[in-house]
């Protein structure tokens, strides 16, 4: 029969190569989403961030310079010199305000927000115009000596009219110059710079963040999908299995078991594999028809002759099914042949013959080897069963010693071997020496074969 080289059906190969790529993009998609994501969430972290530190460095410029306005004040009203120590070591050494605004000159790219701190920083530096000259009246009113005072104090001149004037008029204009409208004025334009500032930065720090949400949001969304594309196709994947694998397997199995050709269902590769397990299971069917038709019959019994047991045997090297082998031999069967002649012999013989034909299944094969000596072949039976086989070998016995029907009263002796992969030479000597044992203990009984326990 010629074997169909090209049966129809998908490869398992090709679809296998199909889902790795499809798997492999996808994983590439989703790896460089979640990238996306995770440097998207830290813009989101640093625009806050930035937002924080503008929102710092303002309030920083602001305090410094209420810090300045409340020590000039409370020299001017106490005319105590550490609070003018104070103001001038905040003014020329700490310059809070000055480094806030380096600060974010460094970090802040939005040079109009930027402007506004800058033209706060400007109206405080302005201020301390006033700030430094109603010091100096007030140090002039109390005559505090110039080494005493900064050095930036030095510069400041008084007018002539100011000089001359009363320390109680200098203490008064002191007062004025930092409690005034104007002063008052001045230190609100500096509140409102800030405002603005800090309000120019919200405003692009929310347009920044929801820009960034945005951009997120769509990524998370193509994550997602990425994801269930591929659960999609892990889904598809188990279904393939499933239709294309397992489900043949289960039915191939079914065939084997039940002894039929297999049908052509599955992938290419599992309909390949049918259409030549079915060539084969035909030419061995065919075979095997073919010889147990040409095997010869014993004459005297009907059962098969060593002629059949040596082809049987053949076709048992070749097919590695657990199997057993009985081999059989009539107890004392020459006495029985010299004390009631051949004729009663044969009819012995017949006898021994139907009743192992009939004790063991029809899938099992009874032989007459030759004379006095006969085989069991049981196929497909595992070690496990051994108690059956002795328990069958006891029925016949006791019917062969009741003689019943008028012949002489006989036994068998029977040694039994299995083995897991079909016939071979050692299962015939492992049946013989078990055959042998029971020869030694007396006949009438079965014997299985074990192997010796290994020493270490």
């Amino acid at each position: 029969m010629e074997q169909n080289t090209s049966p129809k059906g998908f490869r398992i190969r090709t679809l296998n190569y199909c889902l790795i790529l499809g798997a492999s993009i996808l994983y590439i998609f989703l790896i460089h989403a979640t990238l996306q994501i995770s440097q998207k969430y830290e813009h989101l972290l640093l625009t806050t961030a930035d937002y924080i530190a503008c929102q710092k460095s303002a309030a920083q410029v602001e305090e410094g310079s209420d810090f300045l306005t409340e020590q000039v004040r409370l020299f001017a009203v106490t005319q105590d010199l550490t609070y003018a120590d104070a103001y001038f070591k905040e003014a020329y050494e700490t310059r809070k305000r000055e480094h806030a605004l380096e600060r974010l000159e460094l970090n802040v790219t939005d040079a109009a927000s930027l402007s506004y701190l800058q033209t706060a920083l400007d109206n405080s530096n302005r201020l301390m115009e006033r700030e430094l000259y109603s010091i100096k009246l007030v140090a002039a009113a109390n005559g505090y000596p110039e080494s005493r005072m900064d050095p930036a104090l030095l510069t400041v001149e008084l007018t002539a009219q100011d000089r001359l004037s009363s320390p109680e008029e200098k203490l008064k204009k002191a007062q004025s110059l930092v409690f005034d409208a104007s002063y008052t004025d001045a230190k609100a334009l500096i509140k409102d710079n800030t405002s603005y500032f800090i309000t120019n930065v919200l405003n692009a720090t929310l347009d920044h963040q929801a820009t960034s949400q945005n951009d997120l949001e769509l990524t998370i969304t193509r994550q997602r999908i990425y994801i269930s594309l591929l659960f999609i196709m892990n889904v598809l994947t188990f279904l393939m299995i499933i239709i294309l694998v397992i489900k043949p397997l289960r039915i191939y199995i079914k065939n084997i078991r039940d002894d039929r050709a297999l049908e052509l269902i599955g992938s290419y590769e599992f309909r390949y594999l049918a259409l030549t397990y079915n060539n084969i299971y035909e030419i061995n069917a065919a075979n095997y028809t073919k010889m147990r038709k040409k095997a010869e019959l014993d004459p005297l019994t009907g059962i098969m002759n060593r002629g059949a047991f040596e082809q049987l045997k053949e076709r048992l090297r070749i097919q590695p099914l657990p199997m057993a082998l009985l081999l059989i031999d009539v107890d004392n069967f020459k006495t029985v042949n010299d004390e009631n002649g051949h004729e009663i012999g044969d009819k012995v013989l017949k006898k021994v013959a139907g009743l192992l034909t009939s004790s063991f299944r029809p899938s099992d094969f009874a032989i007459r080897i030759g004379g006095d000596e006969f085989a069991v072949v049981m196929t497909d039976i595992q070690p496990d069963l051994k108690d059956a086989v002795i328990k069958k070998a006891e029925q016949i016995n006791r019917i062969l010693l009741s003689g019943e029907d008028g012949l002489p009263r006989i036994s068998l002796s029977i040694g039994v071997a299995f083995s897991p992969s079909g016939f071979h030479d050692e299962l015939f000597r492992n049946a013989d020496s078990a055959l042998y044992i029971v020869k030694q203990n007396g006949r009438c009984g079965c014997h299985v074969y074990e192997e010796p326990a290994r020493t270490l």
